[in-house]
């Protein structure tokens, strides 16, 4: 449940305290979760954070209420929101990150970017033996022989751009697929852009005649973020 000390504002919103400005990531987006040791894809964002007064003002813009939910790391809250779309700010394309990952049960194993390693550092810039072919690369990750895209990207609430940073990674082959077009449209403009994050929901029948459904996650870029002067916005440390 929501702390009810936030209802003090209903009546006078203008009084409300503004969110302190940070530069750490204060939360994340996520398209799933586990239920059991079932993962659940979500129609709708959840976010995660350890800042109270994050989870209170997402739940504000994005519907939702702040809830504990099991977990050991500082994200202890989350909010799953009613928002299937939300409008964000990226700075520029360095807040994209895109890698090839591979973890086993002492940490990350293999990273990759397709082509060569990226880590550890004694074998940076070598070789990293993944297939050619994007089949043989989603086949072996399957059944977990091989890495799998992972995409990271840095934004901030076009509606609370002071709230701080969040994150939102990604496995999904298919954004692979379309990632550089994304890079390009951030690049396209001279400093930050206004887009829109958003799980899309894709029904089609297959070949076979089998009725496919699955979530994705998207990104587009709507245009120069202008909100205020590129000089006002933010900068992550």
């Amino acid at each position: 449940m929501a702390n009810n000390i936030f209802k003090l504002f209903e009546t006078d919103p203008d009084a409300r305290p503004k969110p302190r400005f940070t530069s750490d990531i204060v939360g994340r987006f996520r398209s799933g979760r586990l239920v059991g040791k079932m993962p659940e894809s979500l129609n709708e964002w959840r976010v995660t954070t350890g800042d109270p007064e994050v989870a209170a003002e997402l739940a504000r813009l994005l519907g939702g209420e702040p809830e504990e939910w099991n977990t050991d790391r500082e994200d202890n809250l989350e909010v799953l929101t009613t928002s299937k779309s939300v409008n964000i700010i990226i700075e520029s394309s360095d807040k994209i990150d895109a890698s090839m990952k591979l973890f086993s049960a002492s940490g990350l194993f293999h990273h990759c970017d397709g082509v060569a390693y990226l880590s550890p550092e004694e074998d940076k810039g070598q070789a990293c033996g993944c297939p050619e072919s994007l089949q043989e690369r989603k086949d072996k990750a399957r059944v977990g022989r091989g890495p799998k895209p992972s995409i990271d990207i840095t934004f901030r609430l076009t509606d609370a751009p002071d709230l701080g940073l969040f994150r939102f990674n990604s496995g999904s082959w298919e954004f692979v697929k379309v990632l550089h077009e994304l890079i390009a449209d951030v690049d396209a403009y001279d400093g930050p852009v206004r887009a829109t994050l958003t799980i899309e929901h894709i029904e089609y029948t297959a070949k076979s005649g089998k009725d496919v459904a699955y979530n994705k996650p998207s990104v587009k870029v709507l245009g120069a973020y202008e909100a205020v002067g590129a000089d006002d916005i933010p900068k992550a440390a």
